[in-house]
């Protein structure tokens, strides 16, 4: 947290200002594409919106099993919310056309919100199912497990379809050396957003598409332990240890 600046006046997170990589969640995003595709003829198209040091997270997919990736950076994305993050994203996944399947991490570790997945597909016009912690079937239907308040669900599906899925679907498995010095080699596609007219408008992107300020961010203080050692007699230190814990039953 000390690593990310925050832009008191536009009212964001400037995550410019720490370093870049997958984020978690979606590495069990791309290890669940990566299965489909062992058992299918699939394609697999990473997206992601950043700075062009976003590269090298890109690059990483290809390594771990994507067939190409795009990355979406320009200047006027910078200061996007979930609403304008997917929309932009959205935009992009127009631009490429047909598609079947959608997956996203559940959720960013930054924002933590689990908001882009599910606004994708309402930008799209399609289904999501949230949360899927696994993958029962994917022909002719998807059939997912999903759980919500302690309770599992199974959801059918037709296609085109987008899910977000949890750490619990899977463990990512490590990208083979050779696949990495592969990866390294490959160019990665970039697109601004002039790429991305018209299924955009500048107007929806950034800042002046955000509707969500964050005025303020603190990071709570971590009480420290404290230890205390009676070395009076046993009806001492019980009356001490019963008035402590009555004074601070009182304070709060």
């Amino acid at each position: 947290m000390s690593q990310v600046k925050f832009d008191n006046e536009q009212g964001r997170v400037d995550r410019n200002s720490a370093g870049v990589e997958i984020n978690p969640f979606d590495l069990n995003a791309i290890e669940t594409a990566v299965q489909i595709k062992e058992i299918s003829n699939s394609h697999i198209t990473t997206i992601s919106m950043g700075p062009l040091s976003a590269e090298s997270s890109l690059k990483d997919a290809l390594a771990r099993g994507a067939d190409e990736a795009i990355l979406l950076s320009d200047s006027i994305f910078s200061g996007s919310d979930t609403l304008a993050t997917s929309c932009i994203l959205a935009a992009a996944i127009r631009k490429l056309g047909e598609y079947d399947l959608i997956i996203c991490g559940e959720k960013t570790v930054d924002g933590d919100t689990g908001q882009v997945g599910p606004e994708i597909a309402e930008h799209l016009g399609i289904p999501h199912v949230s949360y899927v912690s696994a993958i029962k079937a994917i022909s002719p239907k998807l059939v997912v497990s999903y759980e919500m308040n302690n309770t599992r669900y199974t959801i059918e599906s037709g296609f085109p379809v987008l899910i977000t899925v949890t750490k619990d679907i899977n463990t990512p498995r490590l990208p083979a050396f050779s696949d990495k010095m592969k990866a390294r080699r490959t160019d990665i596609q970039s697109w601004v957003s002039a790429d991305l007219v018209p299924y955009i408008t500048p107007d929806r992107t950034g800042v002046q598409g955000s509707p969500t300020r964050v005025y303020k961010v603190t990071v709570p203080s971590e009480d420290e332990r404290k230890s205390r050692i009676f070395r009076d007699s046993l009806e001492d230190a019980v009356k001490e240890v019963a008035t402590i814990i009555e004074n601070q039953v009182q304070t709060e």
